[in-house]
């Protein structure tokens, strides 16, 4: 359940002070992901992402979580294929159905991919105030609950 602050809901200067204090979170990940794979787009990465979440995921359903057209999913996940990070893999019940997983390669990329953002982030932390960290904490737990609930399909937010 959406929770709305006034009468017209939470102040538009809000978005906008989050809007720019996100740029250095977004920062620490774009550092991050240039560090570990500079020749790996945000598409791609976003990809391997879904892989990761949703192992076995064919590509319809890599197209939706991506929201991109299936033969651009496809091209994408063709890169990915040749670049040794994705693997397709006929579906067991349906053989036209291809599958995809992530390579040992790429689960070690997005490991360390998270270690360094994971240490840029504590370092930034580290500056800010015990209630600082922990006000942070709870507000990005909500607003990541908010952002899921938004994410569900409508009939499911009903149920």
């Amino acid at each position: 359940m959406a929770v709305h602050h006034g009468p017209d809901g939470p102040d538009p200067m809000h978005a906008a002070a989050i809007d720019d204090a996100a740029q250095a979170l977004l920062l620490a990940y774009d550092v991050a992901r240039e560090q570990v794979t500079p020749r790996l787009s945000w598409p791609q990465l976003n990809a391997l992402l879904a892989v990761e979440r949703t192992e076995g995921i064919n590509l319809g359903g890599l197209a939706a979580e991506l929201s991109m057209l299936l033969s651009s999913a496809s091209r994408l996940c063709d890169r990915l294929v040749a670049s040794g990070m994705v693997e397709r893999v006929p579906g067991r019940v349906d053989r036209r159905e291809i599958a995809l997983y992530l390579t040992p390669s790429s689960r070690t990329l997005l490991a360390e991919l998270r270690r360094i953002r994971r240490r840029a982030l504590a370092a930034v932390l580290e500056k800010m105030s015990a209630a600082g960290r922990a006000a942070l904490l709870r507000g990005l737990t909500d607003f990541s609950s908010a952002a899921e609930e938004e994410d569900r399909p409508a009939s499911a937010r009903t149920a």
